[in-house]
Order: structure tokens, then sequence, then C-alpha cells
């Protein structure tokens, strides 16, 4: 009860500051934070079974869309960013992909790389557009609304699209790391380490929705975009010392471990691979023993990711405990859920050291206030993010 309290409370003054509820301000709308703040609605409702928060999640997809799928206000260009009408666009608002959010414009053609500048340079980047369709796939499933998820497939064709390539020299298909607004050029391009398995999982997660509803078009289909994702993680490993980054990997591996659970999706063998970079990715992190670092060196919401994912552990050693014959190796993957328990308990301290009023009062949490309390709230509520 106590943390649904703080859900609630961090949430509601989440809508006023960024405009979504109330006149107190212009909204202003960033696609990752937005992506987490939808899932918190939806748990909160399903929690406490007050439609308003169904309402504000409804509302706040409307607004990003409305938002981030048109062109900046200081943009020599207006309208929609995929190109089409009013009228078009509403009924498919993600044909264009959608803006990242950040505050200042993206370079011109021609202009010169400036580094330090890039962080807070708009564009579309792919892991976030990814987190876009989860939280559309989830609204699908809660509100049962076809629509959520056909705009979720919909974004996912664009971003295929537009960030994966052939190499000049040949060979398997790659992808950049960030696109222009409109999608027609590169701003980064390198690879996201885990970009490819983060589209492959989402995308299977769409596919899997999309079955339970019969009136999905034929043509709305993800099968070309899921085989461009098989062959780029082929190879690839997916150990890291971020924070952020192994939380997204644990996130992935649930999301796994509740398809092959519940649509019979044959990947024990990729979900085995994933859970053991997963671990050693963990040994790792815990010696660097970053976490001991003092508040103001520290980026919150990276390691409030790490925390999200951690809850996933317990959840994955119940699914497959409970359903061992749907694991062809069962046995394997729950002595490697038993080592990555060891780590579980680290989440209660991430909460916990970033719900310190004296840690909140920081430049780095103040610098990043909306994300870092948002991701505390998906943390201290984690099944609407986590639960397909």
């Amino acid at each position: 009860m106590q943390q649904t309290i703080r859900t609630q409370s961090i949430m509601s003054d989440f809508a006023t500051s960024t405009g979504l509820s109330g006149d107190s301000c212009e909204p202003h709308r960033y696609l990752w934070t937005d992506a987490f703040a939808v899932c918190n609605y939806l748990e909160l409702y399903r929690q406490t079974k007050e439609q308003s928060f169904l309402q504000l999640a409804l509302n706040l997809v409307d607004q990003v869309h409305r938002i981030l799928g048109q062109h900046r206000k200081d943009s020599i260009r207006s309208g929609w960013i995929s190109g089409l009408n009013e009228k078009q666009a509403q009924q498919h608002p993600t044909q264009g992909g959608l803006r990242i959010g950040k505050r200042l414009n993206e370079p011109q053609p021609g202009e010169p790389v400036n580094e330090s500048l890039e962080w807070d340079r708009d564009g579309q980047y792919f892991h976030y557009l990814t987190k876009w369709m989860h939280a559309l796939n989830r609204v699908s499933q809660i509100a049962n609304k076809n629509i959520y998820n056909q705009w979720a497939i919909e974004l996912a064709k664009v971003a295929t699209a537009a960030f994966t390539y052939v190499p000049s020299t040949g060979g398997a298909k790659r992808m950049v790391w960030k696109m222009s607004i409109d999608l027609s050029r590169p701003l980064v391009d390198s690879m996201g380490q885990h970009d490819p398995l983060d589209g492959l999982i989402t995308y299977l997660q769409l596919e899997a929705t999309a079955k339970h509803f019969p009136e999905t078009q034929s043509e709305i289909s993800l099968t070309t975009e899921i085989d461009d994702m098989v062959a780029m993680c082929s190879g690839h490993n997916w150990y890291t010392e971020d924070a952020l980054g192994i939380g997204g990997l644990l996130t992935d591996a649930y999301k796994l471990v509740q398809l092959i659970d519940t649509h019979n999706l044959h990947e024990t063998a990729r979900l085995e691979e994933l859970l053991r970079d997963i671990e050693y990715s963990m040994q790792i992190f815990v010696k660097q023993n970053q976490l001991s670092v003092p508040a103001e060196y520290r980026l919150a919401f990276r390691e409030l990711g790490l925390a999200i994912g951690l809850h996933a552990i317990n959840r994955m050693q119940k699914h497959i405990e409970q359903q061992p014959q749907l694991f062809s190796n069962a046995k394997q993957l729950l002595v490697l859920l038993e080592k990555l328990s060891y780590f579980h308990r680290i989440h209660e301290y991430i909460e916990n050291f970033w719900l310190e009023t004296s840690n909140q009062s920081i430049r780095t949490w103040k610098e990043h206030a909306d994300i870092n309390n948002v991701m505390l709230a998906t943390s201290l509520a984690p099944d609407g993010y986590l639960q397909l």
C-alpha cells in the first residue's frame, strides 16, 4: 500500500509538472520518460480500478503523438513528421516515427558533428521507439483496443526501414543509433549494442498480441522485420557494465520467458544465452562497486533502470518453475536464475537511496527530475512495465 501511495504521488506530480493535466504549464513531452509513465498509469489503474489513471495513460499517448509526432515549433517545417494530412495522421500517428523530445533542435545537413551537444539535440532513437511500442502494446492489452498495438506495429515497420541498412561492403544488415527527425539521414551511424535484441523481442511481443485481435489486418505483420532482427542478433554477445543496459537485458529476458510461456515461442536457447551474459554483467558490475560512489557523481535513472530489471528475476523463476515443460532447458535456466537471485535485493538499495530527500536535492537529480521520478515510480510498482 505504501508503494502504491508513493507511486500515485510521483505520477500525480508528473502529470501536473509536464502539462499532462491542468493548465499550469504548456505540455512538454520526452519519449523515453513518457513510455514508462504510460505503463505506470496503467499499473495504478490495475491496482486501484480508478478510471482516472487509465484516462491519464490514454491522454498521454494522444499528447505524445500530437507533440512528438510533429515537427518542432522552432523548425522551418511544420505539421506531422510523416507528411500525412491531419485526418490521415490521426488514424496513423506513428507513421513518421516520433521525436525524442530533446531541448535543442537537430543539427542541419552538413553541419559539423558536435559531440558535446549531440546528447541535447533532437532526432529519433531506435531504442526510444521500441519503448514507445511497448507502452502502446500495454495500452492495447489493458484497454482491450487493437488500434494501439496496430500503431505500435506501424511504428516498428517505419523504424526498421529507417534505421537498418546493408553496408556498402556487403554482409548482414546493421542499424544506426540516431536518425534525423524526418528519418531522412543518420545523425549517429554507430549501432547500439542492444538495439537489435530489443527490436527482436519487442516485435515478437507485438506479433503475439496481434493474434488476440481477430480484426488485425492481414498486411499488419512483422515477419520480415523479425527476420532482420534475428539476423542482426546472430553472433552477438550482450555483456555490458552499464546499469541501465543490464536492466534492459533483464526486462528483455523476462519478456522472452512470458512469450515462451504463453505463446509457445521457441526461444529457449536465446534466453539461456541472454541470462548467461546478464549474470556475467552483474558479476562485473558488483565488483566495480559503482553504487558506492557519492550521489552527485551518479545518474539515478540509469541505476533505476537496473532496479526495474532486477524485479524480473524472481518473476522469471516463478514462471519457469510453474511451467518447466515449456522450457527444454528449464534446469539450466533455473541454475542461472538462482545465481542472479543473489543480486535481486540490490533494487531495494537503489530505490531507498533515491527516495532519500538529500539525494533528490543534488544537481544531477534535479537536471533529470522527470525521468528520475518516473523511473523511480516504475521500480516501486514495476508490473505495469514488466508484465505482458
